[in-house]
């Protein structure tokens, strides 16, 4: 071949690719986005409600029992600090929480989980979990969105772009006091996804759970001059231009949803239907766990409203630098008693089964000190839970290593437990893609393992 030849089927290669993207863009989108669609295999779990602990708890003070770290309290830590650390580090640090073994399975907890660790045998914790990043922002972002430096889907979008979801006068997905900082609404956005996939947030981080809602949910119009006036609008917009607008249609979708949300929203949010011992399962009688026990009951009334993937955040709260064993013991105590609750309420309503719970933070600590009673950031070994939806049911998997700085057995990254996730919601994560800026994009990227250990 030629060097002309060459340049002239490059040529052509180069504006085939150029015009498949432009034809892949501009096919047009759904309809009705949200519609419910079937997975690419029998799922274990229907929807996702991911407790998210901002700012990093300790796994050596909550779950990670690690006795040779209490036994070298004070030593240096015999192995190389890691290459990145967020700042200087001291002596190894013993647990100041006392630790025991819970229920059947024998699991540890510290003594900050009292509720929690009595439903350990519906508990599938992974104590090998590790990530990329040791900053807030971009630890943050990898595990909401599987990318610590671009901009990404949450996967909260992914898992409504896979299935829709099952309320259909409900948003797909919801994010409860989300946090405004790390990345910010990053970190439940859409990105590049269609708009419709992105969460619906109650309030924010400085939003009391009580004051949590979607607003201006009742309008003041009646509802056949709302429906006539969304109609024109829609008509109007689809005609202003022949070519698929995906913003316009996401402007669209939004109206819609907002309209069939005036019905639904407010009861989905109305605790005041639940019974007073719900309200105490809950911890919504206590003053300490009030807050966060009313975000875990609306996530439960929007779980069983149909909400495909519903999110609950502590915000940050648990970025202990210092007074470790004050701030971790009051944060402990303002959602062990809610996660608990919910727990319980899921599984006597009969949701547990198909429902998969994720708790965690971003990163965990270092198990050597930083200034006297604190620890820094540590993205290398740290520890999440898993309960119902096809999980495991008292079981442990993984380890890090004697003093818990390391995950050391069976890691798993964040991005095999997006893998894990999708799995058990009935898709594989290598087939969930979406074509955007000439390449197809996927929640875990190039990367992902399913951890078929934790199935059951």
């Amino acid at each position: 071949m030629t060097r002309r030849d060459a340049l002239r089927s490059s040529a052509l290669g180069f504006g085939w690719l150029a015009l498949a993207d432009l034809l892949a863009a501009a096919d047009p989108p759904p309809r009705d986005p949200l519609a419910p669609r079937p997975p690419h295999f029998t799922p274990k779990a229907k929807r996702v409600i991911f407790l998210f602990m901002h700012g990093g708890p300790s796994q050596v003070d909550t779950f990670d029992h690690k006795p040779r770290l209490a036994a070298d309290d004070g030593k240096p830590l015999p192995f190389p600090l890691p290459r990145v650390v967020s700042s200087a580090t001291g002596s190894l640090l013993k647990s100041p929480f006392a630790f025991r073994q819970h229920g059947q399975s024998g699991a540890w907890a510290s003594e900050l989980f009292p509720h929690i660790a009595a439903r350990a045998d519906d508990l599938c914790f992974i104590k090998s979990m590790h990530g990329s990043n040791s900053r807030h922002g971009g630890a943050l972002l990898e595990l909401h969105t599987g990318s610590d430096t671009f901009v990404r889907p949450s996967m909260g979008s992914w898992v409504t772009y896979g299935l829709g979801t099952e309320g259909r006068d409900l948003p797909g997905f919801v994010s409860i006091c989300p946090t405004l900082t790390h990345g910010g609404v990053n970190n439940y956005s859409s990105a590049f996804l269609p708009a419709a996939y992105q969460a619906t947030p109650l309030g924010n981080a400085g939003t009391p759970a009580g004051r949590a809602a979607v607003p201006f949910v009742r309008g003041t119009t009646p509802p056949a001059q709302q429906r006539l006036e969304i109609d024109l609008l829609a008509d109007l917009e689809r005609q202003r231009t022949t070519a698929p607008d995906a913003a316009a249609e996401g402007r669209i979708q939004s109206f819609e949803t907002a309209f069939r949300m005036q019905a639904a929203a407010p009861l989905a949010q109305d605790l005041s239907k639940e019974t007073a011992e719900t309200h105490r399962l809950y911890g919504i009688d206590e003053p300490a766990t009030e807050n966060f026990g009313r975000q875990c009951l609306m996530a439960r009334r929007f779980a069983e409203a149909g909400v495909r993937f519903v999110q609950c955040t502590h915000s940050y709260k648990w970025d202990q630098h210092e007074n470790l064993k004050r701030d971790h013991t009051t944060n402990a105590r303002e959602v062990d008693k809610p996660v608990a609750g919910l727990l319980a309420d899921l599984k006597r309503r009969g949701l547990l089964a198909d429902t998969l719970v994720i708790w965690g933070g971003e990163f965990g600590r270092t198990p050597v000190a930083q200034g006297k009673d604190g620890r820094d950031h540590n993205p290398h070994g740290f520890t999440m839970f898993l309960a119902g939806g096809g999980v495991k049911a008292g079981h442990s998997h993984g380890a890090t290593d004697d003093y818990g700085y390391f995950a050391v057995e069976n890691k798993v990254h964040v991005h095999d437990l997006h893998a894990t996730m999708l799995h058990l919601l009935g898709l594989d994560h290598t087939r969930l893609t979406y074509r955007h800026a000439g390449r197809d994009f996927r929640l875990t990227d190039v990367h992902g393992e399913v951890v078929r250990e934790v199935l059951a």
